[in-house]
């Protein structure tokens, strides 16, 4: 059993001996920061959550998405075609991103995520994987001035992302997640879905896993379990009708039980952590078990984030006892 992050961390936090992000960018803003300096603070900061995700005890990290202003605009700046228009709702959250609007034909040009995953491959006593958002969602959540045609966009950010992830694969990424948590809200674009992720995953050796958070996979199970992923990561707190629905799971595969929830202050308990694992052991075994929050846990405060890894780190540990 491993225990992981889905992919970004708090960037601001008490205690901590980074400068303040927030603070360097307003600098930034109004011309008292060069944007080398601004680099070098988030630098600071990437490191230090790193560390703290391994002081939790977590076995897996990320770098935390500490560079990325959301999971879409950092991606987005970097592709071909992109521009950018106001800020709209993230989903059925508290929080905001500027919208991409494909205005051009999308193209690859250069890595976008590679300095920060060797930056995070270097400052980590543990492994790293990388994280990149899926082509289906950046599609939905970009405004097409161009295609008109979604299924010509979704397949050309497949082969836009499977370039950058191959680019990865070329620095070394031993693990490549990707979040897709649209397609739960747009079940019925599933086959083009399958299409998009044959296309994303072409060529790639790395273990490979494919994130969904906010909902259940509740009509596009079991065909969403045999997807060309090594490992699925299922949001078991706000899907919580993945209990039910999910009753096998492929041999060959990997399974990521979101169970600690990354959108609420709320503690939970060791025995809740260790009893949910306990409750998915008869599906899959631990050794094939991945346990992680349900989403990213940048908007929890970060002593939060924090208490809730070591409490899920211990959480875990106990499960195995029992297990054994």
């Amino acid at each position: 059993m491993i225990t992981t992050v889905v992919g970004n961390y708090p960037k601001i936090g008490p205690g901590t001996k980074a400068p303040n992000l927030r603070t360097a960018i307003g600098k930034g803003d109004r011309g008292e920061m060069t944007p080398e300096e601004i680099m070098g603070v988030r630098a600071q900061v990437t490191a230090e959550v790193i560390q703290e995700q391994i002081n939790a005890g977590i076995d897996l990290v990320t770098d935390g998405l500490i560079r990325w202003d959301d999971g879409q605009t950092y991606l987005a700046k970097a592709i071909s075609g992109f521009s950018f228009t106001g800020l709209i709702r993230y989903f059925d959250t508290n929080t905001y991103f500027r919208q991409p609007v494909v205005e051009g034909l999308l193209k690859w040009s250069k890595p976008i995520t590679v300095a920060d995953y060797e930056f995070a491959s270097f400052n980590s006593s543990k492994p790293v994987k990388a994280v990149l958002t899926g082509p289906y969602t950046l599609a939905k959540l970009s405004q097409d001035q161009q295609y008109h045609d979604q299924k010509r966009l979704v397949l050309d950010l497949a082969e836009v992302l499977n370039q950058e992830a191959k680019a990865l694969q070329a620095a070394g990424a031993t693990v490549i997640q990707f979040d897709e948590p649209a397609i739960l809200k747009h079940k019925e674009d599933f086959p083009l879905f399958q299409e998009a992720m044959d296309r994303l995953t072409q060529g790639l050796n790395p273990t490979l896993a494919l994130y969904t958070y906010f909902d259940d996979i509740s009509g596009v199970y079991p065909a969403f379990l045999k997807l060309p992923f090594q490992i699925f990561g299922l949001d078991y707190v706000m899907g919580k009708a993945n209990w039910d629905v999910v009753k096998e799971v492929p041999s060959d595969v990997s399974f990521g039980l979101g169970v600690i929830n990354a959108r609420n202050t709320k503690m939970e308990t060791e025995a809740e952590i260790a009893d949910a694992i306990k409750r998915i052991a008869p599906i899959v075994p631990t050794e094939r078990l991945y346990i992680n929050p349900n989403c990213g846990l940048e908007f929890l405060p970060r002593e939060t984030a924090y208490q809730k890894l070591v409490r899920m780190v211990e959480g875990s540990k106990k499960a195995v006892e029992v297990t054994a």
